[in-house]
């Protein structure tokens, strides 16, 4: 087997790996963040009259980080649901860093224009 089939075989582990930890990190923190918040408010009632969305404290990936490392159910929730988001971003820049590294300038030109769409359509729409 060539060196190069055993690099790319090691890279798709790699990457596999990271897509694991991902999910099942983001799976944790949305499992943990559930079981507080019902928790901390699950003896509530609930009104089906009025519905208001998610406070604007969880709007924001800084807030939502302080939220949740404050102990709020609603924190974890949603930043398990960030991490789950950044998940497949975070293996689009592992595999641009892969590509530099093996200076393959096609796969590196592709790689950084997906990762430059995925970035305008998570940060360029407000």
């Amino acid at each position: 087997m060539s060196e190069a089939a055993l690099d790319e075989g090691r890279l798709e582990r790699r990457l596999g790996a990271l897509l694991r930890a991902g999910v099942l990190a983001a799976a944790t923190l949305v499992l943990i963040g559930a079981a507080l918040l019902l928790w901390q408010h699950g003896g509530e009632r609930v009104s089906f009259a009025h519905f208001s969305g998610e406070p604007r404290a969880l709007r924001h990936p800084l807030a939502i980080a302080a939220d949740a490392a404050s102990g709020s159910g609603r924190g974890l929730i949603q930043l398990g649901v960030l991490l789950l988001i950044a998940t497949p971003v975070a293996r689009v820049a592992f595999a641009a860093v892969a590509f530099w590294r093996v200076r393959d300038r096609l796969y590196l030109g592709v790689t950084l224009w997906v990762l430059a769409v995925l970035a305008f359509s998570l940060l360029g729409t407000r």
